[in-house]
């Protein structure tokens, strides 16, 4: 389970370390890549294998030409790529990936449990910045659902 968050760099040609606790999940399931793909945000998601082949395997139930489910394709599945960690627990960014989530130096892993999220770290402050009436808006839906 990817928790917690950490702040890291990337360098110029988009390498950045994966945090230590992500890289200890990584090693007690014996992985040494992630799948890594564009998210609705303006982010990066990184899964593991498995969790990726479930995700996969649901959305291949869901209805092929529903308008939603045929944008979230589009946005994750082809922008999927496998990438490696290397010795020293870095992964190499796709530049296409980098552009989409604009990120920059500043870079944020942010684990949500089954995948993490890989943000510029200026957007992901944008990003909690909420209005008092949005976080009510939240707040009501979580109710909705049991939270």
């Amino acid at each position: 389970m990817f928790r917690g968050r950490y702040e890291h760099t990337m360098d110029a040609k988009g390498r950045t370390s994966l945090p230590a606790r992500y890289r200890d999940v990584l090693a007690s399931i014996a992985e040494r890549r992630v799948i890594l793909t564009s998210a609705l945000d303006p982010c990066l998601v990184a899964y593991t294998s498995d969790e990726w082949r479930a995700f996969e395997e649901r959305l291949a139930k869901l209805p092929q030409f529903d308008r939603a489910v045929q944008k979230l394709k589009r946005i994750y599945v082809s922008g999927a790529v496998e990438v490696d960690v290397d010795e020293s627990g870095r992964i190499l960014v796709p530049p296409t990936l980098r552009d989409y989530a604009q990120l920059q130096k500043d870079v944020l892993w942010a684990g949500n449990g089954r995948y993490a999220e890989l943000w510029d770290k200026g957007l992901w402050k944008q990003h909690f910045e909420t209005s008092e009436e949005e976080r009510g808006d939240i707040a009501r839906r979580l109710a909705e659902l049991g939270l």
